[in-house]
């Protein structure tokens, strides 16, 4: 048998409604997804970790902007951040839990970029630059800074959030909420 009549084969395998090619298929994406798929993604934005799924509500708006600028106005022109610069921030309506985030890897970082870092917790944080020097961040739906917010080095930032896909990452946490605290599950409020 030669190797195109075995490819013919195994392909017409795959294309039968029967659970072992169901399987087979299933492993077979997935090892795409994971061996080829995500490395090439990492080479080509430099980041280690290309795609992230915002995983609590530390970033969302609750309300339309100007009802969320005025809870937050105090907070913000504390540190000289003003409304005007606020809105030409990107993602100045904030993240929703289950927004994918595409990340670039490392660049050139401003005040208002969504950055994704990692810290002492679990998973990485993806929160807000409101300081360069030092790097500091807050998530822009917490009323303060955490603690591990306020000094970030370089080496800890996996890269900024360049694109938004809204709540498909549902698809993931779905699986994770039950595990969760009960204060931590569901959508944001």
């Amino acid at each position: 048998m030669t190797f195109k009549e075995m490819i013919k084969k195994f392909w017409n395998f795959l294309k039968k409604d029967t659970w072992q090619s169901w399987i087979v298929s299933i492993i077979l994406i997935i090892s795409f997804i994971k061996l080829i798929f995500f490395p090439i993604l990492s080479f080509a934005t430099g980041s280690s970790l290309p795609l992230v799924v915002v995983e609590s509500c530390s970033m969302y708006h609750e309300s339309n902007f100007e009802e969320w600028w005025s809870k937050n106005e105090e907070w913000y022109n504390g540190r000289g951040i003003n409304k005007a610069e606020f809105e030409s921030f990107s993602f100045e309506g904030g993240l929703n839990k289950g927004d994918i985030i595409f990340v670039i890897g490392k660049a050139e970082y401003n005040i208002g970029d969504i950055i994704i870092y990692t810290s002492s917790t679990k998973h990485p944080l993806i929160h807000r630059i409101i300081s360069k020097d030092p790097i500091q961040t807050k998530g822009d739906h917490n009323s303060n800074q955490l603690s591990i917010e306020k000094d970030i080095s370089n080496s800890a930032i996996l890269g900024k959030s360049a694109l938004r896909i809204p709540l498909l990452g549902w698809i993931k946490l779905i699986f994770f909420e039950p595990f969760r605290a009960a204060n931590e599950r569901g959508l944001c409020q």
